[in-house]
C-alpha cells in the first residue's frame, strides 16, 4: 500500500492535477479516519488544496504562491463531480472573447442548480444560476466554445451567449456600463441570427438592454436581429433596474427610447 504522497506524486506523473475522495480511497485502502488526516497534513504542506468536498487539487510548486491553479483548469474535473454541466461566462468569457476592457477578479460559471461561491487561494469563483429549463435550451455546443488548458479543455460560453448572460446578470458584469462596453468590444463578433435563437431562451427585458446597447456601440446588424422581440413587449422598462429614484414620479422624468421599450434612468459610457 502506497502513502498519499506517492498517490499524489504519480497523479501528477499521468498529467492529473485532482483527485476525488472515492478515488485515493480506492487506491489506497485507507480507513476514512488515516485517510482524513492524511489529507490534512498535504493540505497544510500546500501541496493540495480542496475547493470542494471530496474534491481536491494537488498543488505544482508553481501553484502554491496563488494557493490553487487557474480554475480553466480544474473546473471541468469539479464540475463532472458534482454531476453539473455548466459554462464559463460572463467577464471571464468576455476577455476570452476579446474584450480587453475587462479585467476578470471573478471565475464566473453559470450552473443550473444554485451553488456557493467559494474562494481558494487567490481565485474567487461564482456560481451563477439559470433555471434548468433555459439553461438546457442553450447549453449546447454550438452555442459553446472551449478554453484549452495544459490539463483539457473547459466549457466557455459562445460571444452570443456571454453576451445575453451578461445582459441578464448585469450585476454580475460590472453593471450597466460593463456590459455596455463588453458589447462595444465583442459585439461585432456575433451572428445576427445565433444571437436571435439564442435569445429565445431569455426574458424579453434582457434581450432589450441587449439590443439598445448594440446600437448604441454601433453593432446595427446584430441589434437589428434582436428588434422583433422589442416589437412584443408591451411595457417599457428601466434600462438599470438597480437604479431607482428616491421619488416615483422623478422616473417620469427619464428619457424614453421608443424602439426598445425602455426607460433610460442611467447614462452609459462606452469607450471608443
Amino acid at each position: 500500500m502506497s502513502s498519499l504522497a506517492q498517490f499524489v506524486d504519480d497523479r501528477l506523473v499521468r498529467g492529473r492535477a485532482h483527485f476525488s475522495r472515492e478515488e485515493v480511497q480506492a487506491a489506497l485502502g485507507l480507513k476514512p479516519a488515516a485517510l482524513t488526516d492524511a489529507i490534512t497534513r498535504l493540505v497544510k504542506k500546500r501541496r493540495l488544496a480542496n475547493p470542494r468536498h471530496g474534491f481536491y487539487l494537488i498543488l505544482r510548486p508553481e501553484d502554491q504562491i496563488a494557493g490553487a491553479p487557474d480554475p480553466v483548469r480544474w473546473i471541468e474535473p469539479l464540475m463532472r463531480h458534482q454531476g453539473l454541466d455548466y459554462r464559463i461566462s460572463l467577464l471571464r468569457a468576455a476577455a476570452f472573447h476579446g474584450s480587453s476592457h475587462q479585467a476578470a477578479m471573478v471565475f464566473q460559471v453559470v450552473t443550473p442548480k444554485q451553488l456557493r461561491d467559494f474562494e481558494i487561494g487567490r481565485h474567487r469563483l461564482q456560481f451563477v444560476y439559470q433555471t434548468p429549463k433555459a439553461f438546457a435550451q442553450i447549453n449546447q455546443p454550438d452555442q459553446l466554445d472551449q478554453i484549452k488548458s495544459d490539463t483539457g479543455f473547459a466549457k466557455v460560453a459562445g460571444v452570443e451567449l456571454t453576451l445575453l448572460d451578461c445582459a441578464r446578470y448585469f450585476h454580475n458584469a460590472a453593471g450597466i456600463n460593463g456590459v455596455a462596453q463588453i458589447a462595444k468590444d465583442i459585439g461585432a463578433k456575433a451572428g445576427p441570427r445565433a444571437l436571435a435563437k439564442v435569445a429565445a431562451a431569455y426574458e424579453n427585458s434582457s434581450v432589450r438592454r441587449l439590443g439598445y446597447l448594440l446600437e448604441l456601440a454601433g453593432h446595427t446588424r446584430q441589434a437589428n436581429a434582436l428588434e422583433p422581440f422589442a416589437k412584443k413587449a408591451k411595457t417599457a422598462v428601466l434600462l438599470d433596474p438597480s437604479v431607482k429614484p428616491l421619488i416615483a414620479s422623478l422616473a417620469e422624468l427619464h428619457e424614453k427610447d421608443p424602439r426598445w421599450k425602455l426607460v433610460i434612468n442611467e447614462p452609459v459610457e462606452i469607450d471608443f
